[in-house]
């Protein structure tokens, strides 16, 4: 079936591919999409439908026998009357499955326990915290800028939020865990990880999703062997559980469960979610570059084309549709500054959060 591309879903783990050549030159690049379906010839999909799918870095692709699902990426009906259609590849996609599958399954953790989540207002460490937070955990954040660090406890009621731009960074996070960590989702590495590593409690609990602090490494070394060394003795002397984060190893066994769960919690909204629109493909390669150099803000998706179902809902409420406007607005200006100014103002970040979804 041919379908024209709504949302394209931009993450770290596409640098990854281009690094290691399962991308080469002239392919049109990976991203998981939300997609309307244009003309088909499968049974299951009409005219109109909505789709999750990977058409990649393109407004049209095609889905079905011969295309590949990138060995787990299998297309499916989205319905808008659940959810908007972007959460989709957003909290009920893939990146919820992530943060699901990495703190809910493989650190499991305990009422009481501290559980620190690296990249904690990004699209996954915000919904890793959250899920902490639901198992009665004590939730430490460690994010950016100050307006990120704020958004994580005053928004999604972390107890709590480092900066990993301040010079004291392990004294603060040692001030924020007087108990030591039981549980770390690593999301970055480098430093932070250097700070997390003498507050690891015995028998404490790692998922590691990624290392975005090391995709611009020019070395050739596996970044994440190198960071196996780095922590090998604390891992050993701690008896530290590491657990290697693959999504891809959860979607059979846990997908169904990740989806009737969350989809509870986010209408209830014990969840919240924040998602970065970058309006139009032209600004996806500036808009995956400020993602991993830390300057996007929840998580980062491509507006690549015009979504009905978001109109709609726009025209019914007000503050949505000046929320939505604000947030192009802030787009056209803020964004086409150069790479280290790329964060826009905390007055209309402030703005476009106003919109219960944060979808701004």
């Amino acid at each position: 079936m041919l379908t024209r591309t709504i949302y394209l879903s931009l993450d770290p783990y596409q640098w990854g591919r281009r690094r290691s050549s399962l991308e080469t030159a002239g392919e049109v690049c990976h991203g998981r999409t939300v997609s309307q379906v244009v003309e088909s010839n499968m049974p299951a999909y009409r005219e109109g439908d909505f789709v999750f799918n990977t058409n990649g870095w393109q407004a049209y692709g095609l889905t079905g026998e011969g295309i590949s699902v990138f060995t787990y990426m299998f297309p499916r009906q989205i319905d808008p009357a659940l959810a908007p259609i972007s959460t989709a590849i957003g909290v009920l996609g893939m990146l919820g499955l992530t943060a699901y599958a990495g703190v809910y399954v493989q650190c499991a953790p305990k009422a009481g326990e501290t559980v620190v989540v690296s990249a904690a207002s990004g699209g996954v460490g915000q919904i890793v915290g959250q899920i902490a937070k639901l198992c009665g955990c004590r939730v430490v954040g460690i994010a950016g800028i100050p307006n990120k660090c704020a958004f994580v406890t005053a928004v999604l009621d972390f107890d709590a939020c480092v900066s990993h731009k301040s010079p004291d960074l392990p004294e603060a996070l040692a001030a924020a865990c007087p108990d030591g960590i039981d549980a770390y989702f690593e999301n970055v590495g480098g430093k932070v990880f250097e700070a997390v590593l003498p507050l690891l409690n015995p028998r404490s609990r790692i998922s590691l999703c990624g290392l975005v602090s090391q995709y611009g490494n020019p070395s050739s070394d596996d970044p994440h062997e190198a960071w196996r060394n780095q922590g090998q003795s604390t891992f050993q002397r701690q008896n530290v559980e590491v657990h290697q984060l693959v999504v891809g190893n959860f979607v059979a066994t846990h997908q169904d469960a990740f989806l009737a769960d969350m989809a509870d919690w986010v209408r209830d909204g014990r969840i919240k979610y924040k998602e970065d629109l970058w309006p139009g493909l032209r600004q996806a390669p500036t808009a995956f570059r400020a993602m991993l150099e830390g300057g996007n803000f929840g998580k980062t998706l491509v507006g690549v084309g015009e979504d009905p179902t978001l109109n709609e809902s726009l025209r019914a409420g007000g503050q949505a549709i000046t929320c939505w406007e604000r947030c192009l607005e802030w787009r056209r200006s803020d964004y086409s500054a150069p790479a280290q100014h790329m964060l826009p103002s905390a007055t209309k970040r402030r703005d476009c959060v106003s919109h219960e979804s944060n979808r701004c």
